[in-house]
């Protein structure tokens, strides 16, 4: 671990590899665990805000889930998280003619009809932040559907830092992430 700033990073964002390989995974992380994206107040104003644009873009299973359980929910632990459809995928997951699990939102931003892409935590995947009341923990989570994201970032040799790169900037800012390579660069050769 080493700190930046206001965070505490895990060496294993610089040390890991990580790209994602949609065509092995097929969007596994939307679809599996048995819990909906982190997000924060903030993303839960701009879900409510933006949710009459994106609905075009959602499954009828999606938008009815919404619809009953709201465009995010409060878990019993007091976490903020996107809804589910029946307990499983995201209620904002989409499939292509693949069978590919897509984010309606960022269908929604590739068109034009929002300039938000998504909630942080899918955007910083496998990156995962958790705030503290003086810090950030980042962290790197490993999840064994990834294990082809893993394989792919090793052989393109890819470090995890560098394929959430813009997640990073997006999060922290662009001078924080040129201090994160620059400790990578002295430190992590």
């Amino acid at each position: 671990m080493f700190q930046l700033g206001k965070t505490i990073i895990s060496e294993d964002i610089i040390q890991k590899d990580f790209v994602c390989n949609l065509s092995a995974c097929k969007g596994a992380c939307c679809i599996e665990g048995d819990a909906g994206a982190p997000l924060n107040e903030e993303e839960v104003k701009i879900l409510e805000d933006i949710y009459p644009k994106v609905k075009p873009f959602l499954r009828k299973e999606g938008v009815e889930a919404i619809e009953s359980q709201g465009t995010s929910i409060k878990t019993v632990f007091g976490d903020l998280e996107t809804p589910l459809i029946n307990g499983a995928e995201c209620a904002y997951v989409i499939f292509d003619d693949n069978n590919m699990a897509l984010c309606g939102i960022e269908q929604a931003y590739i068109k034009g009809e929002v300039d938000w892409k998504k909630p942080i935590s899918c955007h910083l995947y496998p990156i995962r932040v958790k705030d503290y009341s003086e810090f950030s923990g980042v962290n790197y989570e490993r999840w064994d559907i990834c294990d082809d994201a893993c394989s792919l970032g090793k052989e393109l040799q890819v470090p995890v830092y560098k394929f959430v790169k813009e997640a990073l900037i997006r999060k922290f800012g662009e001078d924080w992430y040129t201090e994160l390579e620059k400790v990578a660069e002295e430190n992590f050769k």
